[in-house]
């Protein structure tokens, strides 16, 4: 059976990935990215892909309006929205420069208010879907356990996106839809940089594989792609 899934941040690294991954299946994928002029590699996955299966929307997660307008363009059920946009403006320790008040808005209103936003503009096409779910892309780096230091923007994001998720597990089941948190692995992208462990195919294949997973009885859930549990 052929499945919508929406996938935001759709342009590059993992969100394209799983992008090209889920239309190799066969489902028909959402792919949003803010400026589809500049999205050259999507656009050639596009091409690539059986007719209709990749259409490309201009969306961008910190503004509803823009959102509205992706959602008004589309008619049908969505089963599985994937929440994929993210940032990493900052690293280092405490006294490191790039800690500035823009950078601490861009990554909240990215990485968390963007979920939310996603999720309420989109929420009436799940709510046609008969299993409909969404997959917060987080990272290892939101856990409390595994806090070295550093980093501290996009740690707290992901930690602040990751309780966005349960509290929607919370919010939204009873309406029948799952929702879980999801870290990718240490990938190789332009965040996770060239030394990373995996390659954006291996992290995309494993992701969606998880989102088969998840249903109204393991809502809630955060775990890497392999499956592997992540203490909150």
């Amino acid at each position: 059976m052929q499945r919508t899934l929406l996938i935001t941040g759709a342009s590059r690294g993992i969100g394209l990935a799983m992008v090209r991954a889920a239309a190799g299946r066969g489902d028909r994928v959402i792919a949003c990215v803010r400026d589809p002029g500049s999205a050259a590699d999507l656009a050639a996955a596009a091409r690539g892909a059986a007719p209709g299966a990749i259409a490309i929307r201009a969306a961008d997660v910190t503004d509803p309006a823009s959102l509205a307008a992706a959602a008004l363009a589309e008619q049908g059920a969505i089963d599985v929205v994937v929440c994929n946009a993210g940032v990493y403006r900052a690293r280092g320790g405490i006294e490191a420069p790039g800690y500035t008040a823009d950078a601490w808005a861009e990554t909240m209103m990215t990485n968390v208010a963007g979920v939310f936003f996603t999720v309420r503009a989109f929420l009436p096409h799940l709510e046609r879907a008969p299993n409909p779910k969404i997959a917060i892309i987080s990272s290892v780096m939101a856990s409390s356990a595994k806090a070295p230091g550093g980093s501290y923007i996009y740690r707290a994001s992901k930690a602040a996106a990751t309780n966005l998720a349960r509290n929607l597990a919370t919010d939204l089941g009873p309406r029948g839809i799952a929702v879980g948190a999801y870290h990718p692995g240490w990938v190789r992208t332009d965040m996770g940089g060239t030394g990373a462990e995996l390659d954006a195919a291996t992290s995309a294949a494993g992701l969606l594989a998880r989102f088969e997973t998840l249903d109204l009885d393991t809502t809630g859930v955060f775990e890497d792609y392999r499956g592997t549990p992540i203490p909150y």
